[in-house]
């Protein structure tokens, strides 16, 4: 049986919600108009359907209130111990997370022409 493997994701919220795979680059985006614990259980969710069952999923991301809500904290209940692991970055720390200074370099580079 091959080992099971531990899959890190950097993720913040938005209007668009997103993630980057460290490993490969790749983004996995969710666009919502709103900024809730659904939006973000729904983004986790995108997330437990890539990866195969039993690996562990690590999530990078800053102390919004989404990512610690009692509806958050329900849904990871309801998955197998030990499939999502959180990270969350220091208040003042948000050029530590990878999808964030993606989220600023896009950003200011949309708004260069205007």
């Amino acid at each position: 049986m091959d080992k099971p493997m531990i899959h890190t994701v950097s993720c913040d919220t938005l209007s668009l919600l997103a993630g980057i795979v460290l490993l490969t680059g790749n983004i996995i985006p969710l666009v919502s108009e709103s900024h809730t614990s659904s939006d973000f259980i729904n983004l986790l969710k995108k997330f437990d359907a890539m990866y195969p069952d039993g690996d562990m999923i690590r999530i990078i991301c800053d102390n919004h209130l989404a990512h610690k809500s009692k509806e958050t904290q329900n849904y990871l209940a309801g998955r197998p111990q030990g499939r999502f692991v959180f990270v969350f970055t220091p208040t003042q720390g948000s050029w530590l997370n990878v999808i964030g200074s993606f989220f600023s370099k896009m950003t200011k580079q949309m708004l260069r022409g205007i």
